[in-house]
């Protein structure tokens, strides 16, 4: 019970500070902007303290050791398989190209139109 409350006190924290947010368009737009992060970081730091907040930051965590492991292509590699790719859709689009006029002599011979 005391998570759905924090839950739903950091959605209203957040809907309030969205409403002053345009609400008070009379001050800056950095001023408003700052208290809106502000706020909005209130909420992620209240919601957090749930367990389903628990667990989004347990995955946060976890997906960020993951990206970590992953090997990145170097620009050789990018090269040549942008390069591979570009081809084969020249290819495949003049093959398309190639039936789709096929298709179209056919279907004038089979009307009388050709």
């Amino acid at each position: 019970m005391a998570d759905k409350i924090k839950l739903y006190l950091a959605v209203i924290i957040v809907i309030v500070s969205l409403a002053a947010f345009y609400t008070y368009s009379e001050y800056s737009v950095l001023y408003r902007t700052i208290g809106l992060l502000v706020m909005c970081g209130i909420a992620v730091f209240i919601a957090s303290k749930t367990e389903v907040g628990s667990g989004a930051i347990s995955f946060l965590r976890l997906s960020v050791v993951e990206m970590k492991k992953v090997v990145w292509p170097n620009k050789k590699e990018t090269t040549q398989t942008t390069l591979t790719v570009g081809v084969m859709v020249v290819i495949i689009g003049l093959l398309l190209w190639f039936f789709d006029q096929f298709i179209g002599w056919g279907v004038r011979i089979l009307t009388g139109q050709g």
